[in-house]
């Protein structure tokens, strides 16, 4: 898909008249002249006015004709391009603008710098034909002059502060520290180009280091532009989640899931969908592939064919909500049936809730309250409270464990209507453990659904009470007599803890309420008395 005519025009300029720039400050750190440095200061409206031409180009382009995704990336990359051209450009002048400062020039070694920034002319010389061509190899190697940056950097940092320590002119080298940091930008500038570049060839929004992980996950099974990559999730830990479609050696179109991150939570995710796999065949999706990359990790997983329970639950009939329910229901109490151990468990739900309050604090001050006095009455804070809460439950603990998913959210569930089947995704904190944390996460993740619709908020409390009702008929038959008790501070967890996610004010007061009222009521429970108590879960999910 060609750029249109005034972007790419002024692209071209843009690129011829910093690669001029360019040379021009080579030669000012070849032999520093003070006109060579006018000379620079008077070109600095030519590149921004054409990185603002690129950019106005680009805008006009994106609000003619259908609103395309590849298109719109593509636009959106360009003026990625021209911006960081033009940071160069200012980079540049503003090393020169440090280096004119210092009184002993000769202190910066000003020639050490002409390799570099050679380095960077003939790197931004090429990016014209990778955005031509779209030659992500070549998009690669554009930002890989960060790295190489990055080392000079790192080794005449070295010599400047070494030179500090045995010379008295060390304000000459300071402003040697500040050309090099003007310099070292450019790779970060560089490296930013070489993302938008690969962005436009995969069609997604790619880092540079997630460019090698997905490359490296398909090992040479497609050309980048045999590749279509659609975002479908970012994750609160930073992981990036995306639908994958390539075309096989058949010519036949493949789909998978393209999920990666931080090592550890992608690895995390693996050895979970490895153990699900193992306890309970056919939950979880298959691994493809894994491959690991420095700090990050990325994982190829099987495409789930379905829709996630919070589709279902938001936009589905109500027959096709039943059926998803009733599939949903079977295959929990058949997990927990098949994992259970006689090992007790401790949920812990208490000290989970304190350590996120910060966080919860953090978006809602007004909640982080000491103990107040009305009329006479003391009521405590709310952190006394999860303090009271954590002490009783600590006297409380599951009589058996089962295999938890975890992270139990309505989006993490999957109903595949056609083969009647439940799929379970994002299982990196599955393990034995209470199963009224997987209910009270479930029950939880319906009424923070932020729709304030009559009918749907019915509709979401039912699907709450429902998951109540099936998972209390399992508590009594497997004699779990703390059931309602554990529930209840788990709720209170979720729903205090889900705050933080919540802008909206008035849902995140509706929740915090009820969390307060469900701590109040459970601590009011006289000690050993905890299997009678029971909450009013229907008026606790009804708006």
């Amino acid at each position: 898909m060609p750029l249109p005519d005034a972007v790419e025009e002024n692209m071209s300029f843009l690129l011829a008249e910093l690669d001029g720039q360019l040379t021009r400050l080579i030669g000012y750190f070849e032999a520093p002249r003070r006109e060579i440095a006018l000379q620079l200061v008077q070109r600095a409206g030519y590149s921004h006015n054409l990185s603002a031409r690129v950019r106005k180009a680009c805008l006009a382009a994106m609000m003619r004709g259908k609103r395309a995704e590849a298109k719109q990336l593509r636009l959106q990359g360009a003026d990625t391009i021209a911006r960081n051209l033009d940071l160069i450009s200012r980079l540049g002048r503003r090393a020169v603008d440090h280096a004119e400062r210092a009184e002993r020039q000769k202190l910066l070694r000003p020639q050490t710098y002409v390799t570099p920034l050679k380095r960077v002319r003939a790197t931004v010389a090429r990016i014209g034909e990778a955005l031509r061509d779209g030659d992500s190899k070549l998009a690669v190697e554009i930002g890989e002059a960060r790295a190489e940056l990055g080392g000079f950097h790192d080794r005449l940092f070295r010599t400047y502060t070494r030179d500090m320590q045995g010379t008295k002119h060390t304000e000459d080298l300071a402003h040697g520290l500040l050309v090099l940091n003007e310099i070292h930008r450019m790779g970060e500038a560089l490296l930013a180009i070489s993302e938008a570049l690969l962005s436009i060839n995969i069609g997604q929004s790619v880092q540079f280091e997630r460019y090698f992980t997905l490359r490296s996950v398909l090992d040479g099974v497609a050309r980048d532009e045999e590749i279509s990559l659609q975002p479908l999730a970012e994750t609160r830990s930073g992981s990036a989640i995306s639908s994958l479609s390539l075309r096989n050696g058949k010519g036949e179109t493949v789909t998978a899931v393209f999920k990666d991150g931080d090592r550890r939570k992608v690895k995390e995710e693996r050895v979970g969908v490895k153990s699900w796999n193992s306890v309970y065949p056919g939950l979880a999706p298959e691994i493809l592939s894994y491959e690991r990359r420095g700090k990050s990790a990325a994982l190829l997983i099987e495409h789930l064919e379905g829709e996630t329970f919070e589709d279902i639950v938001l936009g589905a009939s109500d027959a096709a909500l039943a059926e998803a329910q009733k599939a949903l229901h079977k295959t929990v109490g058949d997990i927990w049936r098949q994992t259970r151990t006689d090992e007790p468990a401790e949920m812990k739900a208490m000290e989970q809730l304190a350590k996120r309050m910060k966080d919860v604090y953090r978006l809602h001050p007004r909640y982080a309250r000491g103990a107040q006095s009305v009329n006479g009455v003391t009521v405590k804070s709310f952190d006394a409270l999860i303090a009271a809460a954590a002490r009783r439950e600590a006297t409380l603990s599951a009589p058996f464990s089962v295999y938890i998913h975890g992270d139990f959210n309505l989006d993490n569930v999957i109903y595949d209507p056609v083969g009647r089947k439940i799929r379970f995704i994002d299982l990196h904190r599955s393990r034995y453990m209470d199963y009224v944390q997987d209910v009270s996460v479930f029950m939880v993740s319906n009424y923070r659904l932020q729709v304030l619709d009559a009918g749907t908020r019915a509709r979401i409390a039912r699907v709450a009470t429902d998951m109540h009702g099936m998972a209390a008929k399992f508590a009594r038959r497997q004699k779990d007599p703390t059931f309602e008790y554990r529930l209840a501070l788990g709720l209170a967890r979720s729903l205090a803890s889900s705050t933080r996610f919540v802008v909206d004010k008035d849902h995140a007061r509706r929740m915090m309420l009820r969390a307060r009222y469900i701590l109040e009521t459970a601590l009011a429970v006289p000690e050993g008395k905890e299997a009678r108590f029971r909450l009013p879960i229907r008026n606790l999910f009804s708006d």
